[in-house]
């Protein structure tokens, strides 16, 4: 049988490369997804959903988007002793090729579970889950050499202390790029002290409501200029505005626009969106490429219901890119899509025929997850 794995770093690789190329830490969830319903579940009734689906969730929808981009990737993580954890377990290290030596299983520690039932364009969704019984740094102890460690700023041990280095310190000192993002702050605090941390990081991915609210600045431009003072590489994501970024260690600075189409789940897309961003990177890409390329992976995986379920592989990024090239329609937004990725026709070629594309992963064998 041919080799369908594609390694867009392997002109990189030789003698003293880092083990992997990303590595991640964070709560494994088994995500149950319910898709199709005909009305919303109200109390004391009961709804049949046209679709469901199941997958890891949680820091697995990243560690799953950047496995399927061809990133060598490893996980640490707490995994109990429940068939959830067993189904979360095979799926990560079987079907998505993702490294768990550093993860560990911890008997009568119930996996973190989350429902989510999509209805009418909107989400919701019911999770329970108890704290890793380690934390982070006792857990991983040294990490193994990487390119790239993403984080959440906000979900880590506080980065930089003189006094006790973490998991995150000890693999930039082994020279690991710290991509860092952050989630909502729902107390509306944005501390200081968190941005106070990128001076512990190589790059910076939040949303522009985040960045706003951090750098208390009033447009997502004068947050990205804010951050871009803190940080070598800062990036802010602007929903269907795109996305822009700046590098200071290559002098770029670019603007991308969102590609139209029909959103259907968002769950996973900012997963999918830095683990483009970090492979265009560790690659050398131009910043303009890296935004863009990020911003399609994203623009793939939201058209699809159910987080790692959706996050595309090569398969579907060369299947994209040949229906753009040969493509009839010569409006003026396909053409400038066409100018806009011409940086993957050096890419695409190199693409094994059958390469990876969305996985299947569900407790019940077959995913009938609908985009209805």
């Amino acid at each position: 049988m041919p080799d369908t794995t594609y390694d867009p770093l392997a002109g990189l690789r030789g003698p003293g490369t880092p083990d992997f190329d990303v590595f991640l830490w964070g709560t494994v969830f088994l995500d149950i997804i319910f898709t199709g319903l005909a009305d919303r579940p109200t109390g004391g009734t009961e709804v049949w959903a046209d679709g469901m689906g199941s997958s890891p969730g949680g820091t697995a929808n990243l560690a799953i988007a950047a496995s399927r981009l061809g990133l060598r990737t490893s996980l640490a993580a707490a995994f109990g002793d429940d068939n959830y954890a067993d189904f979360c377990w095979r799926t990560l290290s079987e079907q998505e090729h993702v490294d768990l030596s550093r993860s560990r299983r911890f008997d009568n520690w119930h996996s973190p579970v989350t429902m989510s039932v999509a209805y009418d364009g909107d989400r919701s969704m019911v999770t329970h889950g108890h704290p890793s019984p380690l934390p982070a740094t006792e857990l991983i102890g040294q990490p193994p050499r990487t390119g790239a460690v993403i984080v959440d700023l906000g979900d880590i041990e506080p980065l930089g202390d003189p006094s006790r280095s973490t998991w995150v310190d000890l693999a930039r000192k082994d020279g690991g790029l710290v991509f860092a993002d952050v989630g909502w702050d729902p107390t509306g605090t944005w501390s200081p002290q968190v941005l106070a941390q990128l001076d512990h990081c190589d790059a910076f991915l939040p949303n522009a409501g985040e960045a706003m609210a951090y750098t208390r600045t009033g447009s997502p431009q004068d947050a990205l200029y804010a951050l871009a003072d803190r940080v070598p590489l800062a990036i802010v994501t602007d929903g269907a505005a795109g996305a822009m970024g700046i590098d200071a260690k290559t002098g770029e600075e670019a603007r991308v626009p969102a590609l139209r189409v029909p959103a259907l789940d968002p769950t996973g897309a900012g997963d999918v969106f830095g683990a483009g961003l970090v492979l265009g990177t560790l690659a050398g890409w131009a910043l303009a490429d890296r935004l863009a390329f990020a911003t399609l992976c994203s623009a793939l995986a939201v058209q699809h219901f159910g987080g790692s379920l959706a996050a595309p592989g090569w398969g579907d990024i060369a299947d994209w890119w040949q229906d753009l090239r040969t493509s009839g329609d010569q409006s003026s937004y396909t053409r400038s899509l066409r100018r806009r990725y011409e940086f993957l026709d050096e890419i695409v070629p190199s693409v094994p025929v059958g390469a990876v594309r969305r996985a299947v992963a569900t407790i019940a064998r077959n995913a009938d997850v609908t985009n209805n």
